[in-house]
């Protein structure tokens, strides 16, 4: 397709939300809910979360294979179906466990993760697949993945509301509703890719994106970029309670980013159709850099210094999120792989945001730890926290806007 109606972005991009919804809380809140729920150290917190993350992304890539060999007339809608039932499942046994000693805890975070996790991996994978293979188009590869990914921070923006508001209970609730309602939705009135037979895979199959020069240089740029972002998100809770003695603003914080990132998406479409997703993504990543240095000044009491900086670096998070997947479409057709390969892509890129995801907590929380930095305790751990949580991701930052000003992708 060349181009969509208008009611197929909304019919679409409407499973982005609940998705979006149960990635934030893992995502953010998991750590600090079990350290302070059974008092589980942040060494051990770390190394479980490096643990099942690497596991779980490992997966990635094979059920991208699966989905590329075992996709029929259906499409991608069975796997988006299969997803459900463990999604569901496992966010609710995640962040409502029952009261139980240390070791078991420990079993029960692990067990509900990894479910979670794998509903979560094949519906991702399923849906971006989707939607790549859905067009071609300069103006309409870029407006389809920020509508998805539109979605996608309007779910973060209600659950960050959510979880102050009514605690886990409502946001469990309202979560399974939303994502059973939106996949009712995209399953019956969302297009669907041009039916192509399923493709013959095997294990080589999953090496098969990086003999393709312009996806290597995509996938570095991914990686590098990814983990500027996945430290400061992994840090936020403990750099605004202990760092700015602010945790009754936290959520707050994260509206206002997340609202500022929403706002900005038609601003990077257009500027995309205007200069190419390349060039517009590389301008988002200095201008982020800009906006969040200023972090590592803040101390106690720095509320409206760190709104502004949550609104600006917001506004540069819609690029972060919208003209990646639109690149990586392109670099999907261009390599004559569109609607037969979109799996084994997506796989291998889902798998590179969660070993980013997995570096910044199993890395970052235990060197915190031997740091002396303690959860909840004015230590003096808070100048490694500050550096960790604002000098490092910039220092990251650059060094993806340096990949990219050399990468073969202005092209596309």
């Amino acid at each position: 397709m060349t181009k969509l109606a208008s009611t197929s972005y909304l019919s679409y991009g409407l499973f982005g939300l609940p998705l979006a919804m149960v990635a934030l809380p893992i995502y953010v809140y998991v750590p600090q809910f079990y350290a302070e729920q059974f008092g589980l150290s942040l060494t051990l917190i770390g190394a479980a979360l490096l643990a099942a993350r690497i596991l779980d992304a490992f997966i990635d890539p094979l059920i991208g294979m699966w989905i590329d060999g075992a996709k029929n007339n259906h499409g991608y809608g069975r796997f988006i179906l299969i997803s459900l039932p463990l999604l569901v499942a496992g966010f609710v046994l995640l962040f409502h466990p029952p009261a139980m000693s240390h070791a078991y805890a420990m079993v029960w975070f692990v067990i509900s993760l990894i479910m979670v996790y794998a509903g979560f991996s094949l519906a991702t994978i399923a849906y971006q697949s989707w939607g790549a293979a859905l067009t071609q188009a300069l103006a309409e590869r870029s407006r389809l993945s920020a509508t998805r990914e539109g979605f996608g921070l309007l779910g973060v923006i209600l659950a960050a509301s959510l979880t102050g508001i009514t605690g886990m209970s409502g946001l469990s609730a309202i979560f399974t509703v939303t994502l059973l309602g939106s996949a009712a939705i995209l399953l019956k009135n969302a297009p669907r890719p041009d039916y192509s037979a399923p493709a013959h895979m095997d294990l080589s199959s999953l090496l098969e994106p990086f003999q393709n020069q312009k996806f290597r240089w995509l996938f570095a740029i991914f990686i590098v970029n990814g983990i500027a972002a996945a430290i400061p998100a992994t840090l936020f809770l403990f750099f605004a309670k202990d760092q700015l003695q602010l945790a009754q603003y936290s959520g707050l914080f994260l509206v206002l980013y997340f609202v500022a990132a929403a706002a900005s998406m038609p601003l990077w479409v257009a500027l995309a159709k205007r200069f190419g997703e390349a060039r517009a993504w590389l301008m988002a990543m200095l201008l982020a850099v800009l906006a969040f240095i200023w972090a590592y000044g803040l101390g106690a009491g720095d509320a409206l210094p760190f709104a502004i900086i949550c609104v600006l670096s917001g506004l540069t998070l819609g690029a972060d999120l919208a003209l990646p997947p639109a690149l990586l479409a392109a670099v999907i057709g261009r390599a004559g792989h569109s609607g037969q390969r979109e799996g084994v892509y997506f796989g291998s890129w889902n798998w590179a945001t969660k070993i980013n995801l997995a570096l910044a907590a199993g890395i970052s929380l235990p060197l915190l730890a031997q740091l002396g930095y303690v959860p909840g305790i004015d230590s003096n751990g808070s100048a490694a926290l500050s550096v960790s949580y604002a000098l490092l991701p910039c220092l990251l930052k650059l060094a993806a806007a340096g990949i990219l000003l050399r990468a073969p992708l202005r092209d596309l």
